[in-house]
């Protein structure tokens, strides 16, 4: 079983949500977070005085697959989400050893 940490622009997220049903992606968390990396933010202007807004809005969906499904699920994403401009995301995976439902005991893949 593999965690997808999905972290893009928040205009992508129905995007998102059309690529994880149709892998069928069983459930995700959505939190709304706010960084920066490349892009490094943008200057406005407000009331004559010039600020440098930093910090962008970003949205980071969260859900647990199948091995398998999570490369077909990185490769839509990659494919359909991109639109090679600084700022579109990233994608962590990382390895779940054993998860546990708690309502029914039941463990591993049976409690995704």
């Amino acid at each position: 079983m593999k965690k997808l940490e999905i972290i893009i622009k928040p205009e992508k997220l129905e995007s998102l949500k059309n690529i994880l049903d149709d892998c069928e992606a069983s459930g995700l968390m959505i939190t709304n977070i706010m960084g920066y990396g490349n892009q490094k933010g943008y200057t406005r202007m407000y009331r004559g005085t010039t600020y440098n807004v930093n910090l962008l809005p970003k949205v980071k969906v969260e859900t647990v697959v199948a091995d398998d499904a999570a490369e077909k699920i990185v490769d839509r994403v990659v494919k359909e989400i991109s639109t090679g401009n600084y700022g579109d995301g990233k994608i962590f995976i990382y390895n779940i050893e054993d998860v546990v439902r708690i309502r029914t005991g039941e463990r591993g893949a049976d409690a995704i």
